[in-house]
C-alpha cells in the first residue's frame, strides 16, 4: 500500500465516508493484504519545511505528540492567579509576591493532580473542585506569609474569583482545541483488527472533536478480508517502526491491552499512545487509572516511564569512580593474567567482540582470551565453550573465576557498559532471542553491565534464556541504586567462591 495524495476512509459499522484532506506532505506506508492487493488512505505528515533525506532522527521518548500542550492551561492558570487581585480590588498584601506565590502553589498543585495531562476530552467544569481546592491552599498560603492581619472575606474573595477566572480561561481553551481538533483531525494508528477496534476507528472518524482520524489498523492480516475493507491493515512484524514514516502518524490508539514491545517502538518514534478500554469499570482492578473518555469508552494516556535524570547521573557516577578505581588495583592482576594468557596460548591476549548495548547500539567488548575460535563465524555464532576440549588449564581457569572479564572495566569506563545490568549479547543471537522469548529486547532499555540480577541468582552460562529476560526486566522496573550495590557485593562475594560460568 501506497499512501500519498487525497484519499476517503470509510468507517467500520457507519459505512460513512470520511474526507482525508490533501495530504502536502504525505509519507508512504507499504503493507500487504491476505489477497495481496494494494489499497490506499491519507497519512498526512504535520505541515513545516521538509527535511532532508535520511535516517529518521530519534525524538525523546520523554515528550510524544499530544493533541492539546499544556503551555496553554498553564497560562490560563497564571492568568487567573494575576487577574484576582485585579478583579477583587486593592489587597493589603504585597500584590507581585503574593500572585507569584500562589500562582507557583496553584501551578504544583495542578500538576500533581494532573490536570495538565493531555486527554482526548477536557470540560472546565469537570475540573472546577479540584481548582477551588488548589486556589484555597494557596491564597490562604499567601495570606499567611504576606498578610498582617488575618482577612477571612477577603482570602474568600480571591479564592473565589480565581477558580472561576480559571474555570472560564480552561474552559474557553478546550474549546478552542476542539474547534482545532475538528478543523484538522491528526493521523491516527488503531492497534487491534478486531470488531472492538473496527468499532473504535468508526467512533474517531465519526466524533471528529476528539482529534484523532483513523487511517490504518494494525494487527494480524483477516485469513479473508472483505471486498470493500473501512481500513487498510498493517501487520505486526519487525519492519513495522520503518513501514510507518517519521512524522505521518503521530497519534496510536490501542484497542487491545498494549504491548510493551510496540508501546516502546511508539514512544521511540515520538507518537503520543492511548488506549480505548471496553471493559466494563467493575470489572476492571480497583484503582486503575481513567484520564478521559471516548464516546463512553474508558480512555487512558499511556506515558513512557521517564528515568530521573539525577538517578542515572548517580549511576554513571558510580561506574566511574568504581570502575576506575578497580582498575588501578587491579592492575598487577591484570597483568598477571595477560602474561598466563600469553605464556599458555601465544599471542592475542585480547578477545574482542560485538555486542549490542543500550537501545541497540553495538559495541567491542573485551575479555582476557581463553579460547582461540576457529574463525569469526564460530565466534559470533556458537553459544557456549565451558565444555570445549581446546580449553587451555589457564583459560578454564580464568573463566571458573571470572577473571576472564576484568578487561571489560575499561568498557565501563567508556560507557559502553555499566557495572550492573543485563548482559551484553552478539547480534546473532539478540536477533535470534528476541523473536523466541518476548520481553527479550525490553533488555536494552538500560546500559548492559558487567553483572547483574540474573547472574547473581545463578543464571550464567547455559542457562534459561526466558529465566534470564524474566530478571533482567525485574532489574530494570525495580532498579535503585541501592539495588546495584547489594548485586556488586554479591558478585564479589560469588567470585571469592570460585562460582563462575
Amino acid at each position: 500500500m501506497t499512501i500519498e495524495g487525497t484519499a476517503t476512509v470509510r468507517t467500520g459499522q457507519a459505512g460513512q465516508d470520511v474526507e482525508a484532506g490533501q495530504a502536502a506532505q504525505a509519507g508512504s506506508v507499504t503493507t500487504t493484504t491476505a489477497a495481496g492487493t494494494a489499497a490506499k488512505t491519507a497519512v498526512v505528515q504535520p505541515r513545516g519545511p521538509l527535511h532532508s533525506p535520511g535516517p529518521p532522527r530519534r525524538r525523546s521518548v520523554g515528550r510524544p505528540a499530544t493533541p492539546g500542550g499544556a503551555g496553554w492551561l498553564l497560562a490560563c492558570d497564571a492568568l487567573a492567579a494575576a487577574a484576582a487581585p485585579l478583579v477583587t480590588g486593592p489587597a493589603p498584601l504585597p500584590a507581585a509576591l503574593a500572585v507569584l506565590l500562589t500562582f507557583a502553589v496553584f501551578a504544583a498543585l495542578n500538576r500533581a493532580r494532573g490536570l495538565y495531562r493531555p486527554t482526548l476530552t477536557g470540560a472546565a467544569l469537570d475540573e472546577l473542585p479540584p481548582l477551588l481546592g488548589h486556589s484555597a491552599v494557596a491564597w490562604c498560603a499567601a495570606a499567611a506569609l504576606f498578610a498582617e492581619r488575618h482577612e477571612p472575606t477577603r482570602t474568600l474573595a480571591l479564592v473565589s474569583a480565581q477558580t472561576l477566572l480559571a474555570v472560564a480561561a480552561r474552559g474557553a481553551a478546550h474549546a478552542t482545541r476542539r474547534s482545532a481538533a475538528r478543523r484538522r483531525p491528526r493521523p491516527t494508528l488503531i492497534v487491534g483488527t478486531g470488531p472492538h477496534a473496527q468499532r473504535v476507528a468508526a467512533t474517531l472518524a465519526q466524533h471528529l472533536e476528539f482529534g484523532l482520524r483513523p487511517v490504518a489498523l494494525v494487527g494480524p492480516v483477516p485469513a479473508q478480508p472483505p471486498e470493500r475493507a473501512p481500513l487498510p491493515v498493517l501487520p505486526l512484524s519487525d519492519d513495522l517502526g520503518r513501514t510507518v514514516p517519521l512524522g505521518a502518524v503521530r497519534h496510536v490508539v490501542f484497542a487491545r491491552p498494549p504491548q510493551r514491545r510496540l508501546l516502546r517502538l511508539f514512544w521511540e518514534r515520538g507518537c503520543a499512545v492511548w488506549w480505548i478500554d471496553h471493559t466494563p469499570v467493575g470489572a476492571r482492578a480497583a484503582g486503575a487509572p481513567r484520564t478521559s473518555h471516548l464516546w463512553g469508552y474508558t480512555c487512558r494516556r499511556l506515558d513512557p516511564p521517564r528515568r530521573h535524570r539525577v538517578a542515572r547521573w548517580a549511576k554513571r557516577g558510580l561506574d566511574i569512580v568504581i570502575a576506575g578505581t578497580a582498575l588501578v588495583a587491579v592492575a598487577p592482576l591484570l597483568l598477571l593474567c595477560a602474561l598466563a594468557v600469553r605464556i599458555a596460548d601465544g599471542p592475542g591476549v585480547i578477545f574482542r567482540q560485538e555486542r549490542i548495548g543500550e537501545d541497540g547500539r553495538p559495541f567491542v567488548i573485551l575479555k582476557f582470551r581463553s579460547l582461540r575460535p576457529a574463525d569469526d563465524q564460530e565466534a559470533e555464532t556458537r553459544w557456549n565453550i565451558s565444555q570445549d576440549g581446546r580449553m587451555s588449564p589457564v583459560g578454564r581457569l580464568l573463566r571458573r573465576t571470572s577473571l576472564d572479564e576484568l578487561p571489560q572495566l575499561w568498557n565501563v569506563l567508556r560507557g559502553d557498559m555499566s557495572l550492573v545490568g543485563p548482559r551484553p549479547e552478539r547480534p546473532h543471537f539478540v536477533e535470534r532471542f528476541s523473536r523466541v522469548y518476548p520481553g527479550y529486547a525490553d533488555r536494552h532499555r538500560m546500559p548492559v553491565g558487567l553483572t547483574g540480577l540474573a547472574q547473581i541468582s545463578g543464571l550464567r552460562g547455559d542457562t534459561s534464556i526466558e529465566d534470564r529476560t524474566r530478571f533482567d526486566n525485574l532489574y530494570i522496573e525495580t532498579w535503585s541504586l541501592w539495588q546495584d550495590v547489594r548485586i556488586m557485593l554479591r558478585t564479589a562475594a560469588a567470585c571469592l567462591r570460585r562460582g563462575g560460568s
